[in-house]
């Protein structure tokens, strides 16, 4: 493996994997006058770089070549200054919905995948109706942020007392199926549960589905206003024994939650980390290293990267972190990459795109939390469970962190499992290295389904 691809590690995120979803073929009509103009938007990846081309299949034009494409944050923005047009969409899993600008007139597209691009996909554990229980489509607003969120409440059928739990998303904007790579785990869970006598609420993440957009401000903190609200919800509808399901960055929010709103009963932790966010990135970033075939020298370099840029992030007292970040992370990106023949268009395509990632107030919000802080305060009853070969969120370390927050809570009701051949989705994996998320049928591992709901029936 090239040392190139390696130095930019630290870019791999609990977000960055929908960016493998978004390469491929997408095309909408552009309504002009009355009159639609279809495009096609060709998306490829190189190494960290995207590269696109424009096709105007009216126009007879094929395979233009657009000069700028960043994708971050669910966020795509193309921009080919030789047509003077641009294309900025938030991804949604199966559509792109955006703005068309050119010579300054802006114009509304959606795009969809392109018929045939997309693989076939075989996932057998995927709900399919119709349903021997009570589904709900359900929509109530946050009243602290104002924005509204839609979910769907699925209830186990003649049973009048029985607890309820809402589900959060990771990292990045998903739908109330925590969708990616064509699996529905949240779907499966709800309806593992509901069989079983659970009730389960899952929401469309702000900008997502039924649910309304947030703001380029939002953090962890605004996304754990939306659970509490959904928390106050179901409280309101009559329901009592609440808990939270949170994974990857939910089982972050849900701490938050549960110490903020003494409605939460009882919590699960879907590979949440207990250490602080710094050290389970650099972790994270080993771990992802070494499962694409890294040399210990290169591992080692790309960590002294990170360490250097999330330091950075952690200690900037200035006022404007965004422009004084740039040159920063430049400078240091030529350093580890002068050997390698890097153009300047190349390099500052990858500065642009690390720039409005790390600088955004999610990534800073996230980089410097410690999840001891509101671990540490719960005595509530208490889930933790990590997959054995989990390389975003290691179970070793972030397992050992969550149980000993706990215990500085005096908290006797906990439970912290390592599940044996799961990775970070919970699915049973080989090596749990990311690129098996999409080859792997199974969406969740049946001894995780069961873990979890053993555990809620069992509370008293």
């Amino acid at each position: 493996m090239k040392t190139k691809s390696l130095l930019l590690l630290f870019l791999v995120s609990l977000q960055s994997l929908f960016a493998q979803e978004i390469v491929g073929s997408w095309e909408g009509d552009l309504s002009v006058q009355g009159t639609k103009l279809p495009l096609i938007f060709n998306i490829q990846k190189n190494g960290e770089f995207y590269l696109s081309t424009l096709d105007s299949p009216m126009q007879g034009a094929k395979g233009i070549p657009v000069k700028e494409t960043i994708y971050v944050n669910n966020e795509l923005k193309i921009n080919a200054p030789n047509l003077n047009l641009k294309f900025e969409g938030l991804f949604k899993g199966e559509t792109i919905d955006g703005t068309f600008i050119q010579n300054g007139a802006s114009f509304p597209l959606i795009l969809n995948r392109k018929k045939g691009d997309a693989p076939v996909l075989n996932r057998p554990q995927e709900p399919k109706p119709p349903f021997d229980y009570p589904i709900e489509e359900v929509i109530f607003v946050n009243p602290k942020d104002k924005n509204t969120l839609a979910g769907t409440l699925a209830l186990p059928k003649n049973k009048k007392d029985f607890p309820v739990v809402v589900l959060i998303t990771g990292s990045g904007a998903q739908n109330r199926d925590s969708e990616i790579f064509g699996h529905k785990p949240f779907a499966v869970i709800a309806n593992d549960f509901a069989q079983k006598g659970i009730g389960v609420l899952r929401l469309d993440d702000r900008g997502v589905g039924g649910s309304s957009k947030g703001t380029t401000e939002d953090t962890s903190a605004n996304f754990a206003t939306d659970i509490s609200a959904a928390v106050d919800f179901l409280s309101a509808k009559g329901f009592g024994k609440i808990g939270l399901i949170g994974h990857s960055e939910g089982g972050l929010i849900a701490p938050i939650v549960a110490v903020q709103n003494k409605k939460v009963q009882f919590i699960i932790s879907l590979a949440g980390p207990g250490i602080p966010i710094d050290q389970m990135m650099l972790l994270q970033s080993q771990a992802i290293a070494k499962s694409q075939g890294a040399t210990p020298a290169q591992i080692e370099a790309s960590t002294a990267f990170n360490q250097k840029v999330y330091a950075y992030i952690i200690n900037y007292k200035g006022a404007d972190l965004k422009t004084d970040f740039q040159p920063f992370v430049k400078e240091e990106f030529k350093k580890i990459t002068q050997s390698q023949g890097l153009s300047e268009s190349q390099i500052d395509n990858f500065v642009a795109q690390q720039t409005q990632n790390i600088t955004s107030s999610w990534y800073v919000y996230f980089i410097k939390f410690n999840p001891d802080l509101y671990w540490s305060k719960l005595k509530i009853p208490v889930l933790a469970l990590n997959g054995s070969l989990d390389v975003q969120v290691k179970a070793t370390e972030n397992l050992a962190g969550i149980q000993a927050s706990l215990a500085k809570a005096g908290n006797k009701k906990v439970a912290i499992k390592e599940l044996p051949g799961l990775n970070h989705l919970f699915q049973e994996a080989k090596t749990g290295a990311t690129a098996e998320y999409l080859t792997i049928e199974q969406t969740f591992a049946p001894t995780a389904l069961n873990t979890m709901s053993d555990w809620i029936l069992g509370l008293k």
